[in-house]
């Protein structure tokens, strides 16, 4: 596993909610409601990334890989992003040239337990920073 730079990314980067509040106009809530929406919607990309690796699937890995990464940005999460695009990175990478029903069960192995603690730290942050009434 590899990090995209050197510098460890923030876990949340709260310029993106800042943002996020402007431009979804906060008055009418809609950044808490997307926000909580990400939080929802976490622990089932994080059931279908871990599905498609472990069954050597690479489209659906390709696919709920990118949704992490996609809508972790969205929200700031930059770290989960970050290793979301590691794992990408990773997928397109051995898919040249390795045996997929192989490599991405070693994925796996490799990356869920990263993603799947950043998540759990991301959320809590994300809930702190953004939804205290959010569920947990």
């Amino acid at each position: 596993m590899s990090t995209s730079d050197d510098a460890p990314r923030p876990l949340v980067d709260q310029s993106v909610l800042d943002r996020l509040r402007d431009e979804l106009e906060e008055e009418e809530g809609y950044s808490r409601v997307f926000v909580g929406n990400f939080i929802e919607y976490l622990p089932q990309r994080l059931g279908r990334l871990r599905l498609a690796l472990t069954t050597g699937d690479l489209e659906g890995s390709l696919d709920a890989v990118l949704s992490l990464k996609t809508s972790s940005q969205m929200v700031g999460a930059e770290r989960l992003a970050g290793l979301a695009l590691d794992l990408e990175n990773e997928i397109r990478a051995e898919a040249r040239h390795a045996d997929m029903a192989v490599a991405l069960p070693r994925m796996a192995a490799s990356y869920l337990r990263p993603i799947t603690q950043c998540s759990r730290q991301t959320m809590h942050r994300l809930q702190a920073q953004c939804c205290p009434g959010a569920k947990r």
